[in-house]
């Protein structure tokens, strides 16, 4: 088994978390963020975002440059203030120190919905403003204290050029070593992993959730001396580069950076992949201001701006409005669209809410050993 150093970039991959509300308090939130490298440290010596700014926190790489070519402009010309991206990992611990320190440099994060209602119940971020933001997405991604901002798929990724032209067709062939040679990829935080085990080892898709959870742990062992765990989104592209890997669990839109830079020979398979809303929040205490950081996410919402998203990084639209602007030749690539969608699974966050500490200590004790 080998990891990935935490060194190779400054994106931090995004777990979801956990809080107070589930019982298992402070010190076992931020113990459990600590073991995934995300602990809570150094957060106040970043201060305060001048007012003239609204900071978005994302998980960097070409998503950074993204935001502002599709939003920089709008902002200025609708807030009055400067859109600016920071890269570093909106974790949950870094969220949760800024807001209790009282010293918040972030305006809005992109997030995932384990962590929104977490901290959310915890009373660490601001309610979503829907006055203001509007009602743009569909009723299940709103949520109280965040809203849906786009789609991403944990997907499995493949490199035809090692495979020789083999393509696999389910998590099944992710296992199988012997028709599928090479090392594989896994991500180092059990969610979108466990799913996947569990459909290699012939779970049906409907019958996933509630995730039997030592079985899907005894289908990583199998596999865990033949992969590499990244941490990151970009370290997860690198393994490809750098031919490292022949297969992985990859977020889709990492996986279409590579298909576009390797004309093609690296790409993925919708089926079996795991469906997951990424959402907006904003932390308590915002420098910006609440008003400021809900007219950003409302301006985020409008469908063009998400089909321009799309097209630049491949974040699938949360806004139902943006898929008819979506180009034909694009849709394959687009995990919101029905017929994609119907081949995946879509992720269960009520289960992460309730079991994740749990699932995540004990996946990465078996990765680790």
């Amino acid at each position: 088994m080998k990891t990935i150093p935490a060194d190779r970039t400054k994106e931090i991959a995004k777990p979801l978390g956990c809080g107070d509300n589930d019982g298992i308090g402070r010190r076992h939130f931020l113990g459990a963020l600590a073991g995934l490298g995300l602990a809570a440290v150094g957060i106040g010596e970043a201060g305060a975002a001048p007012s003239e700014e609204l900071v978005v926190a994302n998980w960097g790489g070409p998503a950074a440059e993204a935001f502002i070519k599709v939003w920089g402009e709008a902002v200025r010309q609708q807030t009055g203030v400067k859109l600016v991206i920071d890269g570093s990992g909106p974790t949950p611990g870094k969220i949760r120190a800024m807001v209790e320190a009282r010293k918040v440099a972030w305006d809005v994060c992109d997030a995932t919905v384990g962590p929104a209602l977490m901290l959310g119940n915890a009373n660490l971020l601001e309610p979503i403003d829907y006055a203001i933001v509007g009602n743009k997405v569909k009723p299940e991604y709103q949520y109280p204290w965040a809203v849906c901002n786009y789609i991403f798929s944990y997907v499995l990724a493949f490199n035809k050029t090692q495979l020789k032209g083999h393509q696999p067709t389910s998590w099944k062939d992710f296992w199988n070593f012997k028709d599928f040679p090479g090392k594989r990829a896994l991500r180092g935080s059990c969610v979108g992993q466990l799913e996947c085990a569990l459909l290699a080892d012939g779970v049906p898709p409907s019958k996933i959730y509630p995730i039997d959870l030592p079985r899907a742990l005894e289908k990583i062992k199998e596999i865990r001396e033949h992969a590499i765990f990244w941490k990151t989104g970009a370290q997860s592209e690198d393994l490809f580069r750098q031919g490292e890997v022949s297969m992985g669990n990859m977020w889709h839109n990492r996986t279409n950076v590579l298909r576009l830079e390797s004309n093609g020979q690296i790409d993925w398979i919708w089926d079996g992949g795991v469906v997951a809303p990424a959402v907006w929040v904003v932390p308590k205490g915002n420098p910006a201001g609440k008003q400021k950081a809900m007219e950003f996410i409302r301006l985020a919402l409008e469908p063009q701006s998400q089909a321009e998203l799309f097209k630049i990084i491949g974040m699938g639209p949360s806004n139902p409005a943006a898929a008819a602007l979506i180009p034909d030749n694009l849709k394959p690539f687009d995990p919101s669209q029905a017929k994609n969608l119907a081949r995946q699974i879509p992720i269960n966050e009520a289960w992460y809410r309730d079991h994740l500490a749990e699932a995540e200590a004990k996946y990465l004790d078996i990765i680790s050993s």
